[in-house]
């Protein structure tokens, strides 16, 4: 669908369809509480930016790539059919191909509040099956208000159960990497993948030094980013997950990512809503899965 037919389908007042770069369609929100960018390849949230506040809660890269097939850095990206590497070992894409696809409009609504909703959706077809051999639905319904809010519908549309890894792959804008915290974690076990996926236990609170790549279980549904650089801070309220995962490629790794600026480590921090590692989702055929959160900044 042309940028003219989106805008006359699904504009509102608040909300309208441009181009990021061509061929890379997005949904553009200004309302009483935020901006927000939406890209519809991918599904991804780019930006989210309330009223009166100085930075966005989001990072993107402005060194992301916008070509076909390549996932955009930054923002917040769909793992879906399964987060991390091919579980099957069959030299498929790592986090599957939620993040390189382009969505559907479905809808889009002002609320009574004045937030403002957003549903797009992703559908099989010939190409996922040659990835990916399901029937299946998945919707992503993004409300804009004084919060961000996210529900990720998983729905199998298929004879046959499946199994799903996912994850909401958040990038959040930090002020100083080395001034930052994640709070809520302390005690819990995490799967450390920058050291051979070695199961270890949270000592105090989350704070990076260095590369980090954890795989967090058996989280509770509320945590906070503690960013002392921005004085802020911001919750995160997962729905249907119990695995979180913290990410930063940290100064070596960067050096060598061609779609982030050497120093862009120091801006930003991976904090994930996820089913992942031991959690993971089985469907029966016809049943849905929602996987949310809710990001607020206090």
């Amino acid at each position: 669908m042309h940028l003219d037919q989106l805008n006359q389908q699904y504009g509102l007042p608040e909300l309208s369809f441009g181009d990021r770069q061509p061929g890379f369609p997005v949904i553009k929100i200004k309302n009483r509480f935020a901006t927000a960018e939406i890209s519809l390849y991918g599904g991804q949230v780019l930006s989210f930016q309330p009223s009166n506040t100085q930075a966005d809660l989001l990072f993107l890269s402005d060194r992301s790539h916008y070509q076909p097939g390549k996932a955009i850095r930054g923002g917040i990206p769909i793992c879906w059919p399964w987060f991390g590497a091919d579980p099957d070992e069959l030299g498929r894409a790592n986090h599957g191909f939620g993040r390189d696809r382009l969505w559907t409009v479905r809808h889009t609504e002002t609320l009574a509040n004045g937030a403002t909703r957003v549903i797009l959706s992703l559908q099989d077809d010939e190409e996922t099956h040659k990835i990916w051999d399901y029937a299946f639905e998945l919707a992503i319904a993004i409300t804009v208000g004084e919060s961000l809010d996210l529900e990720l519908t998983s729905h199998n549309r298929d004879q046959r159960p499946m199994t799903i890894t996912q994850a909401l792959h958040t990038y959040f804008t930090i002020g100083d990497i080395q001034r930052v915290k994640v709070l809520g974690l302390a005690g819990l076990n995490y799967i450390d993948k920058v050291d051979s996926a070695q199961q270890k236990s949270q000592i105090g609170e989350v704070t990076i030094q260095g590369e980090v790549d954890r795989i967090y279980q058996n989280t509770a549904p509320k945590l906070f980013i503690d960013d002392l650089s921005l004085e802020r801070k911001i919750e995160v309220c997962n729905r249907n997950s119990t695995t979180t995962i913290v990410w930063n490629p940290g100064m070596e790794k960067t050096a060598t990512m061609g779609d982030l600026s050497p120093d862009a480590y120091q801006r930003f921090l991976c904090v994930e809503t996820a089913n992942a590692a031991a959690e993971t989702i089985t469907l029966a055929a016809g049943e849905r899965y929602t996987l949310g959160v809710t990001y607020r900044l206090l």
